[in-house]
């Protein structure tokens, strides 16, 4: 049998803890024939001495860097530069039928992915924030251009490998992503206002970028994960549940219609979706670590505590008001946790603030990117309009 033509990958964010991951899983399997994977292009925010050691390794010709900060270290042969660098990229490198894997974080992924997408490329979305923002467009565009959207949250993927075993959606009583509950899942609430970044970023089973083990912390993840997963899996919010899974072991469960569950189950290791994703749901050996139920003594499942845990009701509110409710809601949050990480709001105050900026701006139709970007926008001057003085402000309180 012929070997396959290589498939063409583009990473953006290659520096993250995602882009990290991807590259561990793309080096393990460069020697595997079957996988054909071939990295023509490379996105990065701004560690240019790893982005410059990853092209040579993997001998990319094409980067982009957002804040390229004077490294006389070669990059590659071709660089873009500034903050729509991963857009750039895209546009000149990008072809039809490649595969580009979305791992920037934040909002700032989303004009990138899109093109893509115009462009027909299939998407291994890591970047949640892309459906968050703007799933209103992101889901016709991929419908229309015939691309597939391959989840890399190890929570939604798992719920696509568990909808193998059904026929499609109408079969769905429910889905459940499960969520680790963060480093204060038993701290009572008057000692989580109070917490540290340091505590904040000291997640029990996951390794990630700073920014989502925040968002684990104060659970805003989970929301952003509802949200994604109404758009990905064209399920309302009634029908999309969280659970307490402390172990971090089984990630996602589909239950259906005649009362059967499938779930799917693994160590907390992000490779092991990304592989799914760049395999596009195809299996090979990889770098994941294996899971031995032999060391399992138990797993422990527990309901949302909603008032301790009020970030996963405000996903329920943003897919109830639609438009750009999603592009607010991850604005504002973005803009909160620089806060919190930079000492300006203690840790109580992150999820108040986003629930203003919605309390606040009223969405409007997401009809196309740039009233999605002008929410975004509004979001971030309203929450920053807010914020303290360096010094932080008391638990409980917001400027006025």
């Amino acid at each position: 049998m012929p070997a396959p033509a290589p498939r063409r990958i583009i990473v953006l964010g290659s520096t993250g803890s995602i882009g990290t991951g991807a590259m561990d899983v793309l080096r393990a399997l460069r020697s595997d024939r079957c996988s054909a994977l071939r990295v023509v292009g490379l996105a990065a925010g701004r560690n240019a001495p790893l982005l410059a050691a990853q092209a040579r390794e993997f001998e990319v010709e094409s980067v982009a860097i957002a804040q390229h900060e004077g490294s006389d270290q070669e990059l590659a042969r071709r660089v873009f530069e500034g903050p729509d660098a991963a857009l750039q990229l895209v546009e000149a490198v990008a072809q039809r039928g490649d595969l580009v894997l979305s791992a920037i974080v934040g909002a700032a992924g989303l004009a990138a992915t899109l093109r893509a997408i115009e462009i027909g490329c299939d998407i291994a979305l890591a970047n949640k924030e892309t459906l968050v923002a703007a799933g209103a467009l992101v889901m016709p565009a991929a419908r229309k251009h015939g691309v597939r959207l391959l989840p890399v949250d190890s929570e939604h993927c798992a719920v696509a490998q568990c909808l193998l075993a059904g026929r499609g959606t109408g079969e769905v009583r429910r889905i459940v992503l499960t969520a680790s509950g963060g480093p204060f899942r038993v701290w009572p609430a008057e000692r989580v206002e109070k917490a540290t970044v340091e505590e904040a970023l000291n997640h029990p089973t996951w390794t990630m970028g700073r920014k989502i083990t925040i968002d684990s912390a104060t659970m805003m993840n989970k929301a952003l994960e509802v949200i994604e997963a109404h758009w990905l899996f064209g399920l309302p919010a009634d029908r999309i549940e969280v659970l307490i899974h402390p172990q971090s072991i089984v990630h996602g469960f589909v239950e259906f219609v005649d009362g059967s569950v499938v779930a799917q189950l693994g160590p907390p290791d992000m490779r092991t979706p990304i592989q799914w994703a760049l395999l596009g749901g195809e299996r090979a050996e990889g770098p994941s670590r294996r899971l031995d139920l032999t060391q399992l003594s138990r797993l422990d499942f527990e309901p949302v505590q909603t008032a301790r845990m009020p970030a996963v009701a405000l996903a329920r509110r943003v897919l109830a008001a639609g438009g750009t409710a999603g592009a607010i809601l991850n604005a504002a949050n973005e803009v909160a946790v620089e806060a919190f990480l930079a000492g300006r709001i203690p840790f109580g105050q992150i999820v108040r603030i986003v629930e203003s900026a919605l309390d606040a701006i009223t969405p409007q139709s997401a009809s196309d990117l740039s009233t999605v970007l002008a929410a975004d926008a509004a979001a971030r001057a309203f929450v920053r309009g807010r914020l303290p003085t360096p010094a932080l402000a008391a638990p409980g309180a917001l400027p006025t």
